[in-house]
């Protein structure tokens, strides 16, 4: 262990490595439950394989990136990638889940081109600031209003297009009864754990939500309930290429890569500067083997029947539980291989309770809207739009398009031709075509 995750070097030992494994999988560990759920809503994709899928996607990736990277960075399906999967591609777009999931194989084998050949860097200087920080924003307020309307807290209303359902007993005809009720007090349980700083508290507020579930009606026991069972088999290579080429394809595409990349990236910053192995220079140590394992990830989930991959922001949790080495990951991804065999633990867990969730994480997701530009209209505007268009059009690719946009008409309106790179102009021209041909 020593030797090959260098712990001495950096001040740090197997003990304290394994605590912070634990400490990054228990506030991760929560997808488990939400991804299932999520993906598990479009016909024909099984809840079961999608578990399964869920957790090997998530040891492998995390597997890669202790071993090659050796970092303490943990990856799975990511949040706001599985709500576009679901409600912009196939809900939205009318696209099918084997569609959906071609444009994330795709997207996986491109970013792992793009990670061996080192063009990462122009990618992420092709995209304005302040817009890579507004998708981050404009995802987390689409993550919890989906939240909300997977629990029966907004509603459909004739008037008003969204309205507040009905908070204690529900008023959506295929949710259980009190569920609302349950969202709202699950939601109160995991923002007094997060508040107190109790690690683990998303999965932790999951979890007692369900129990009280119990007695309301809304978790449903099965007759001879067990816990533990064979993982049920993925949905393995189920890829349709027969609308790769249209313009559509193209923008589900293109998002899947856009969130990803940035996402990851900015994780991977985050994450090494608060462990301390960010360099003098703020260049990430080995980011080019952690890129790789974040590509590799998306590709296996691909294969297996799930959502992108990425890193997640949860991993310091880990950092600050004395994480500093790939041991950390090592050991989180031993703990999602062994959560394959409790599929009827998580697939147990209602709407209702993986609801106040995405509610949570979509507020963590807002910090960023504190260091976008707004007193520059150039710079706000778009990032404004990027935001609002996100829940208000049910898409976050619509958000990603409008940003463009309307970042490259108000740089040209005002003159400032030098911010506006090649390949925001060459997504401009792409953008501005999807509206004539499909």
């Amino acid at each position: 262990m020593e030797k090959f995750f260098k712990l001495k070097e950096h001040g740090t030992t197997v003990n304290r490595e394994i605590l912070a494994g634990l400490t990054t999988f228990l506030t991760m560990a929560y997808i488990l439950a939400v991804n299932p759920s999520m993906l598990g809503a479009i016909p024909g994709m099984a809840k079961g394989g999608i578990f399964t899928a869920t957790v090997l996607a998530s040891a492998i990736a995390t597997l890669v990136m202790a071993l090659t990277a050796n970092l303490p960075i943990a990856l799975a399906p990511g949040m706001g990638l599985n709500a576009f999967f679901t409600y912009t591609v196939v809900f939205g777009m009318g696209y099918s889940w084997q569609t959906a999931l071609t444009a994330v194989f795709l997207e996986g084998i491109l970013f792992i081109v793009l990670s061996l050949v080192n063009v990462r860097e122009l990618l992420i200087k092709a995209i304005p600031a302040n817009l890579k920080k507004a998708v981050a924003v404009g995802i987390g307020l689409f993550i919890a209003l989906i939240g909300m309307q997977n629990a029966g807290i907004v509603v459909d209303n004739p008037a008003t297009l969204v309205g507040l359902g009905d908070l204690f007993t529900g008023s959506v005809e295929n949710l259980p009864k009190y569920s609302p009720f349950l969202a709202l007090l699950g939601l109160v349980i995991i923002i007094c754990l997060y508040a107190n700083k109790v690690p683990g508290a998303i999965l932790i507020g999951i979890l007692v939500t369900t129990i009280i579930g119990i007695p309301l009606g809304v978790t449903n026991i099965a007759k001879g309930f067990s816990p533990v069972s064979l993982p049920e088999a993925p949905l393995f290579f189920k890829f349709d290429f027969q609308n790769v080429l249209t313009f559509k394809f193209f923008t589900v595409f293109f998002t899947f890569f856009f969130v990803d990349i940035f996402d990851t990236i900015g994780t991977l910053v985050g994450v090494t500067t608060q462990a301390g192995i960010i360099d003098k220079n703020g260049e990430i140590p080995r980011v080019k083997q952690a890129l790789l394992a974040d590509a590799v990830g998306t590709v296996a989930g691909a294969a297996l029947g799930t959502s992108t991959v990425t890193s997640y922001v949860e991993s310091t949790a880990g950092v600050a539980a004395g994480g500093r080495t790939g041991l950390t990951a090592l050991s989180a991804s031993v703990l999602f291989f062994l959560a394959l065999f409790l599929s009827p633990l998580f697939l147990l867990i209602p709407s209702a309770a993986t609801a106040p969730a995405l509610v949570i994480v979509g507020f963590l997701m807002m910090k960023s809207v504190k260091d976008i530009d707004f007193a520059d209209p150039t710079e706000g505007i778009p990032a404004f739009l990027a935001i609002v268009m996100m829940p208000f059009a049910y898409s976050i690719a619509e958000g990603i398009v409008f940003g463009v946009l309307s970042y490259v008409i108000l740089k040209a309106a005002t003159s400032k031709f030098k911010d506006i790179s090649v390949i925001t102009w060459v997504l401009f021209a792409i953008f501005i075509l999807r509206f004539f041909i499909n």
